[in-house]
């Protein structure tokens, strides 16, 4: 009897985690910034609890933190602003440069590969094409529908109308003292991480920046603003920035020793920061396997896309943590952080 219920249990749990995987990609437009607003709201908690000690009202802290928030973001527009003044004001030498450059690129493709390319129209303006103005329009709307939506389950996150504790409680753990300890833990190392993350990837951006600028490369403003957006995706996001800037690199600068120690700079920012550092401040609390993290994005990154990729990790953290807190699951979550003690345990 025991064994056809456990046939059961295991074949309901088949059925059942692919379901919920396809119903996560289909409503990502209302879990993606549910999820994000979470995190973002766990980031501001113990800020909430500060101002609830100090018997300031709720709804006076939580305008705190929204104006805290609208701080950053307009941060952020000047800062885009000002780099794209800075990319608007170049005169045409870089385009002309870069037209040059691929022009010799595309006729090495030709002749080895057998590419062909239309040569009667501008090679720089072939990337731009009439057709995908309405996608980038119709990105534009998504993008503005998501940041609302995440503005709005912050709010109701931060006035407990959406309850994580008590949403842990009644549906997972269904103990009030496994609860808290699981609701607390989660809070700590995702706080930990949210603030590692962007303090690595602040420095990570500023030390492009400043490559940019030591080797008079273009747009120092705008590669540093990108390398710190593109690092918030672990492990790809130092990769898909050391190559484009590489590459920006090799169309603006000679293929001299200049190139070769621009590009080893910009890598050696990635490593220290990325590789060493931040490593070091994330601590071994929450440790998580290396093979883990990769499943973690391929799976995430499938599901949501670039939001995926970006709460991969988090996401990750949170379930590790819930994991722990059930004898029978606690061998998936020592898989998932590589610890062999847990396992014997």
């Amino acid at each position: 009897m025991l064994t056809q219920r456990r046939t059961t249990n295991i074949l309901l749990l088949i059925i059942v985690v692919p379901l919920v995987f396809y119903l996560l990609k289909i409503l990502s437009f209302i879990f993606i910034p549910l999820v994000f607003s979470m995190f973002i709201a766990l980031l501001f908690l113990p800020l909430m609890r500060w101002l609830g000690k100090r018997k300031i009202p709720k709804y006076v802290s939580i305008i705190i933190v929204v104006l805290l928030i609208v701080t950053g973001l307009k941060i952020g527009s000047e800062l885009i602003q000002l780099s794209s003044q800075q990319i608007v004001a170049s005169d045409t030498k870089f385009f002309d440069k870069a037209e040059e450059k691929l022009s010799s690129l595309v006729f090495y493709l030709e002749d080895t590969f057998g590419v062909v390319v239309d040569t009667n129209k501008s090679l720089v303006s072939q990337f731009v094409q009439k057709g995908n103005i309405g996608s980038t329009v119709d990105f534009l709307r998504k993008f503005i529908t998501m940041i609302l939506m995440t503005a709005f389950f912050v709010v109701l996150w931060l006035a407990e109308s959406i309850d994580m504790h008590k949403l842990l409680n009644n549906t997972i753990l269904k103990q009030r003292h496994a609860s808290i300890k699981a609701f607390m833990k989660i809070e700590k190392d995702l706080i930990t991480f949210i603030k590692v993350k962007f303090l690595v990837s602040l420095f990570t951006g500023i030390g492009t920046g400043l490559a940019c600028l030591f080797f008079d490369v273009s747009f120092p403003i705008f590669w540093g603003l990108f390398a710190f957006v593109i690092n918030f995706v672990q492990m790809v996001g130092s990769f898909i920035s050391v190559i484009l800037l590489s590459i920006f690199a090799f169309v603006e600068l000679e293929p001299t020793s200049t190139l070769f120690f621009f590009v080893i700079s910009i890598t050696g920012v990635q490593v220290l920061f990325g590789a060493i550092l931040e490593p070091i401040f994330m601590g071994k609390s929450f440790s998580i396997n290396v093979i883990a993290v990769l499943v973690m994005l391929m799976l995430w990154g499938y599901i949501w896309g670039i939001a995926g990729l970006i709460m991969a990790i988090p996401i990750t953290v949170f379930l590790k943590i819930i994991l722990e807190q059930f004898p029978n699951t606690k061998i998936i979550a020592s898989l998932l952080s590589g610890k062999e003690t847990e396992i014997k345990s």
